[in-house]
């Protein structure tokens, strides 16, 4: 299989690079202290057209597909280590493609153009305080009406939610609309905090402290009768938890390469430390307890990262329809299965070759591994990524849960 980069995302590549080594990396770490990223680098990240870099070009986009944008992914890990402007940008370009491929044209053209300006937030929000990978005891409702839907219900450990909430924008949703059928009869929609005209009426935001990834928010919201036009409805009624992994799938490939790069970039940092610093007189590097874990960690994160473009491109195979729906679900679960904890790995040993320094709040590092813990439950446990490859091994008849 040939999934070389082209030169047009070689040179993707260098203008992102360039871009996050010049303006995030030297602000990166203050973002623990404001919980927020800079309006400048949201601005600079929307004139790159990376924010929702999946839309197309007619709604304000550019096209990427899930390769290119594992391209973007990776670089901006290595620039920020608290995590939050990747985070940032793969749950646009994952949503913006589900919004794009499956949403109305009048949803698009009133979304995507302040979406990509970085004007407003696309988020998703499926997951309740009861409902994360089983998206079949979500209790949020959705009912149609004469002139649109009415939403009641509410949602929690939601990212972004006061992006959207008082700058604009909103949230890719799933609900139930038929509460018999199950998971046959939920609904995916786009869900306004923030619209046109303000706050939406019936939205009750609440805000969580995260451990990291201070940069972007985390909390939740509740959802009293709001009321959304008929051209909000994202696919057809009640087909919903088909299209809503399709998402799922493309962050999950984003989350493995984020935690990849931000691994390799902790050893980066780890290899100058103990180059540097001496022990009985000597670099601790020249310890072969310290030189196994490295080449251990760097040969497994390199294996990730490579696992995980493949399973990207896979994931392109199947949207040209050269691939098959499953096969893509497997090879990115296998991609997601150990990313978060072989990159924490990673980090903990740089942390523990740092000594006390590694403990404290000036070194990056720590920041990193807050970061990355997220992604071992984030669009989908790791736990349900072993579910997902011995599914598609064995066959759906040796699912356990059933």
């Amino acid at each position: 299989m040939d999934y070389s980069f082209t030169e047009e995302q070689e040179m993707i590549r260098q203008s992102v690079r360039e871009f996050a080594e010049k303006k995030i990396a030297p602000i990166a770490m203050e973002m623990e202290k404001t919980k927020e990223i800079p309006l400048e680098i949201v601005k600079g990240l929307a004139e790159l057209g990376v924010i929702a870099c999946t839309a197309a070009p007619e709604y304000g986009g550019v096209g990427f597909d899930a390769v290119t944008a594992g391209i973007v992914a990776e670089e901006l890990a290595r620039a920020d280590p608290t995590g939050s402007i990747p985070v940032f940008f793969l749950i646009q370009a994952s949503w913006g493609h589900v919004l794009n491929k499956y949403g109305t044209e009048e949803c698009k053209k009133e979304v995507f153009p302040r979406v990509t300006k970085g004007e407003w937030f696309l988020g998703i929000a499926t997951t309740e305080s009861d409902a994360g990978s089983d998206l079949g005891s979500t209790r949020t409702r959705i009912t149609p009406t004469q002139n649109g839907y009415v939403v009641n219900g509410e949602k929690m450990y939601i990212s972004g939610v006061r992006e959207a909430y008082t700058r604009g924008g909103g949230h890719v949703t799933i609900a139930k609309q038929t509460p018999e059928a199950g998971t046959r009869g939920m609904s995916l929609f786009y869900l306004p905090l923030h619209g046109q005209n303000g706050p939406t009426p019936g939205i009750t935001p609440t805000y969580l402290d995260d451990l990291g990834r201070e940069g972007i928010s985390t909390g939740g919201f509740t959802i009293d009768n709001v009321e959304i036009p008929k051209h909000y409805l994202i696919g057809e009624e009640n087909k919903g938890f088909y299209i809503v992994h399709e998402g799922y799938e493309f962050a999950r490939g984003l989350i493995s390469i984020i935690c990849a790069s931000a691994g390799l970039k902790s050893l980066e940092n780890g290899m100058n430390y103990i180059k540097q610093r001496k022990c009985f007189g000597i670099p601790i590097g020249k310890f072969e307890w310290i030189q196994f874990k490295l080449a251990e960690h760097y040969t497994k994160l390199t294996m990730l990262k490579d696992l995980a473009f493949k399973a990207m491109y896979i994931y392109d195979q199947e949207q040209k329809g050269k691939a098959k729906r499953f096969e893509v679900s497997k090879a990115i679960a296998m991609a997601k299965m150990f990313a978060q904890e072989w990159a924490c790995a990673a980090v903990d040993d740089v942390m523990q070759w740092q000594g006390a320094f590694g403990y404290t709040r000036e070194c990056s590092d720590q920041c990193i591994w807050r970061a990355l813990r997220s992604f071992g439950w984030a669009e989908g446990s790791k736990e349900i990524m072993r579910v997902i490859v011995g599914r598609e091994l064995l066959g759906k008849e040796f699912i356990s849960y059933r």
